[in-house]
């Protein structure tokens, strides 16, 4: 049998179990990061593509009438440029076709008949006022909020031509947000986030490029914290002022060109090649010392970087399509981390619902 205690050593023990320090609470667990595996992509898109009967006489279609692009022909290049580009990790799927025998409603309900919308096209005359689309309307009339929810697809690709009032990409969804336009009204009930392109099929895949570019530029500026740059960037560019180029983020350092950053270009953006002076001037052929090459060994830039003169020939010589894809093409695109951020920026701006926008203020 065991020795029974004492009073004065219960006592003893009572007070110190009354005094002791709490136990401290488990600590809480890390934010959850990112693996910075290499995931293959397969967005599924439903595109909707306007192409109203114009002649009721002959039933031509809008495209034809203008002898516009084939919209077809335009997202079967698009998805091959993007899928190279993205060193075949973004492979784009038409989930569901859709050819409308309408033009899409004006916010405040107008709309034109296909007779109005051609002779608006052909004269410059008479636009309608304001130009911006119902998204609501065309939400709606789609029901894409529900097929969204649904997994049914990710995004949508809108085709129209001039004066239909899209934003070139737009957000919707829990949590949307600017994204080079929107982000998208009442959207909030709908779980996930996804993305409206607007495509015009009276311009090319260039152009289509470009607003996935500016989607890129949009997106990684909110993952990285560089809102104000890109601002800052665009609008220095037109009225010139420098940067020295210290403290600046991977994705500062990536858009940098010789208009803000004297001898140090970089990327450049969207609209700034490395030597261009202003907006769209992707055919400069004065040379600047540029380290673009470098961002193919991305995340292991060199030091010192590697500068060496570059002119639009480097770039396609003006073209808007090769200027596009080479900027896409050197957009980080490997498996690791670096900084919490992952080394494929791709992810963030084709998957709007990666866990990180959660994590973001």
């Amino acid at each position: 049998m065991s020795e029974s205690k004492s009073f004065l050593s219960v006592l003893l023990e009572f007070l110190a179990r009354l005094f002791q320090s709490p136990t401290p609470p488990p600590a809480p667990a890390p934010p959850p990061t990112d693996s910075g595996n290499l995931v293959p992509l397969q967005p599924r898109v439903l595109m909707i593509v306007y192409n109203p009967v114009v002649d009721n006489a002959t039933g031509k279609k809008l495209i034809e009438v203008m002898r516009w692009s084939d919209p077809e022909q335009l997202a079967a290049d698009y998805i091959a440029d993007v899928r190279e580009c993205s060193g075949g990790l973004v492979n784009y799927q038409i989930a569901q076709r859709l050819e409308v025998d309408a033009l899409p409603a004006k916010k405040d309900g107008f709309g034109y008949t296909p007779q109005e919308y051609v002779t608006v096209v052909q004269t410059h005359r008479g636009a309608h006022d304001p130009d911006a689309v119902d998204y609501d309307a065309l939400l709606t009339q789609f029901s894409i909020l529900a097929c969204i929810a649904a997994n049914d697809f990710d995004e949508v690709w809108l085709f129209g031509g001039p004066y239909f009032g899209f934003w070139e990409s737009a957000m919707g969804g829990a949590g949307a947000f600017f994204s080079n336009g929107g982000p998208l009204p009442n959207t909030a009930q709908c779980p996930r986030k996804f993305v409206v392109m607007g495509f015009n099929y009276e311009r090319g895949v260039g152009e289509m490029l470009e607003d996935l570019g500016h989607r890129a530029e949009a997106i990684l500026v909110r993952v990285f914290g560089s809102e104000s740059f890109l601002q800052w960037a665009y609008t220095r560019g037109r009225s010139p002022a420098t940067t020295t180029g210290t403290n600046l983020n991977l994705l500062e350092r990536f858009l940098c060109f010789d208009q803000i950053a004297p001898g140090k270009a970089n990327m450049g953006s969207v609209h700034y090649a490395p030597n261009s002076q202003a907006d769209y001037a992707w055919g400069v052929t004065t040379p600047v010392p540029s380290c673009a090459d470098d961002w193919k060994q991305f995340p292991n830039l060199p030091e010192p970087l590697n500068y060496r003169a570059m002119d639009a020939r480097d770039w396609g010589n003006g073209d808007i399509r090769a200027h596009h894809k080479w900027w896409l093409a050197h957009l980080p695109q490997v498996a690791g981390t670096t900084n919490g951020i992952a080394n494929n920026w791709w992810k963030y701006f084709i998957d709007v619902n990666d866990p990180i926008f959660d994590r973001l203020p």
